[in-house]
């Protein structure tokens, strides 16, 4: 089904067909003569002629929020965007909830320099389904929006319903008309940053078999559900901090021996991997523990000196891998060389960022990379901005153009939560939940009692919808994809494309939809296109 052409404003009844069938889509690559003859030609026994993906993994956007009126930019203020002829439209904001939206407030477009750092909004994951109140999408302002925003930043009554276009979003809207994004992809739940971290590499979220609290003998309410299942685990629902990570300072929770994750899959089948984030480099070690001292000024790409304060670098809560035994490296040791980044060592595949570009360099890049920007450059409002985000992804994206292996990379741009940003179109829910937490059908409910996977509770998904984008040469041109698809869709492309299996235990990665209409393998098309990374405008005209 086209954008255009799926209605919108789709209410309760439709979105809660727990839809097994709709919800297990045919293998991504599945037994295609395509996929047995592309193994072959990729030489890395690929599924894919993709050799190489790379995860730019923001933070706290809502899909309304960067694309809601694309490819329609106002051009009062900012680069100004003019959409190529054809550039499809998404499911996006119509002039109806433009103008008589059923919410308290209308969304009205950020823009300016005095809008661009904003304040951070409610995104739990009770608080989301509440907004979400059955499928009406018409509560967020009592429930996400925070009412009292502190200055600089900007702050006014119905804040959480407001959106950018392509005059502050520039990079991001040029590469949506040049490659392709998703107007259908969801959080794989309710919930902050590390439900969606963690779904990203595990689709698994259940399984909590240890917690800490250095100020207090128990979790704080509303970060791990307790007992969330037959075996007496937890799940997490909200942001504890990892506890195989000596940068943690508060409340920490550590998933079972048994919980998988796709570094252990890419593991087993000796395929080289790392996530790299900003700041993972200590500034010094104290008492034996790594300290994660390094920082930046909020608003840098404004020309800000302090004014908004500053915000470190490393956020251990957006580290998914640090809270698996499996694959931590808790005192953030380097790798023994640079020949070993991707490779198990002391390191064991968690890096520095610094160390990814030390891999590009080397034309040594490894099949599965996750970037984490450093805090201030993540997207993440009231401590990052869009600006700041752009020159993140677009000079990473420039680099990656300029690499060797740039004909077998494909980028993807995706998102840990929706930071409580007001979007339109309400979720599929594929898996339900009953818990104290839980609110969207009612207190205590969320979808259907028997479509919780394996009885476990607080997974009540999927979640706000989110954006995610294609950067590749296979990816299709100027092109909007509407197939439902989730957090865990990046997960089981991997799986598939390299080969690894299943996570298994629960893991959505089974239900999730493919991300394969976003490319063209047959057509690809290697010339680069450069952006500026201040303003986001192409610098070349492929």
């Amino acid at each position: 089904m086209s954008s255009c052409s799926r209605p919108a404003g789709r209410r309760h009844t439709l979105r809660v067909a727990v839809a097994v069938a709709a919800a297990v889509p045919v293998l991504a690559f599945g037994a295609s003569a395509f996929a047995s003859s592309a193994a072959t030609r990729s030489g890395h026994g690929t599924a894919t002629p993709i050799k190489h993906l790379v995860v730019i993994f923001q933070e706290n956007v809502s899909f309304d929020h960067y694309f809601g009126t694309y490819p329609q930019a106002a051009n009062t203020d900012g680069t100004p965007f003019h959409p190529a002829a054809g550039t499809p439209k998404v499911d996006g904001l119509t002039p109806a909830l433009l103008n008589h939206n059923p919410n308290l407030s209308n969304p009205t477009r950020l823009g300016g320099q005095n809008q661009q750092v904003t304040c951070d909004q409610d995104h739990e994951y009770l608080d989301e389904q509440l907004a979400f109140n059955h499928g009406l999408m018409d509560k967020f302002v009592q429930h996400t929006e925070v009412a009292a925003c502190a200055a600089p930043t900007y702050g006014a009554p119905g804040l959480v319903m407001d959106y950018y276009d392509g005059n502050s979003v520039t990079g991001l809207w040029n590469y949506a008309q040049r490659f392709a994004m998703s107007d259908n992809s969801h959080g794989t739940t309710f919930g902050p940053s590390t439900p969606g971290a963690i779904n990203l590499v595990a689709g698994q979220t259940f399984g909590v078999a240890k917690v800490f609290n250095p100020a207090g003998p128990t979790m704080p309410e509303g970060e791990v559900l307790a007992k969330a299942g037959p075996s007496g685990l937890g799940t997490i629902i909200g942001d504890p901090q990892p506890l195989y990570d000596d940068c943690s300072s508060r409340d920490q929770a550590g998933l079972s021996s048994t919980n998988r994750n796709i570094g252990d899959l890419l593991n087993d089948r000796g395929i080289s991997w790392g996530f790299f984030q900003g700041g993972f480099k200590p500034t010094a070690t104290l008492n034996g523990k790594a300290v994660c001292g390094a920082k930046h000024n909020i608003g840098a790409a404004l020309g800000a000196t302090g004014q908004y304060g500053t915000k470190g670098d490393y956020i251990p809560h957006h580290e998914p891998f640090q809270y698996y035994a499996s694959t931590a490296n808790p005192h953030h040791l380097p790798p023994t060389s640079a020949a070993m980044i991707g490779k198990t060592d002391q390191a064991n595949h968690q890096y520095d960022v610094s160390d990814f570009w030390t891999t590009v360099a080397a034309d040594k890049l490894p099949a599965v990379s996750y970037l984490k920007a450093p805090g201030y450059q993540d997207g993440h409002a009231g401590y990052s901005d869009p600006l700041d985000e752009q020159n993140f992804v677009v000079s990473t994206i420039n680099r990656l153009q300029a690499s060797p292996d740039w004909s077998s990379t494909a980028v993807v741009i995706a998102y840990d939560d929706s930071d409580g940003w007001y979007d339109h179109q309400p979720s599929t829910i594929i898996n339900g939940s009953r818990s104290a937490f839980d609110g969207l059908d009612g207190a205590g409910v969320c979808g259907r009692a028997d479509s919780a996977m394996a009885g476990e509770q607080g997974r009540c998904g999927y979640g706000p919808r989110l954006p995610l984008l294609v950067v590749s040469p296979f990816a299709k041109q100027n092109f909007v994809d509407s197939t439902l698809t989730d957090q865990t869709s990046i997960l089981r492309f991997i799986e598939d494309n390299w080969h690894t299996g299943r996570i298994g235990g629960g893991s959505f990665d089974k239900r999730a939809g493919s991300l394969t209409n976003l490319f063209d393998f047959a057509h690809p098309n290697s010339t680069p296109m450069i952006l500026d990374p201040t303003s986001g405008a192409a610098q070349n005209q492929p």
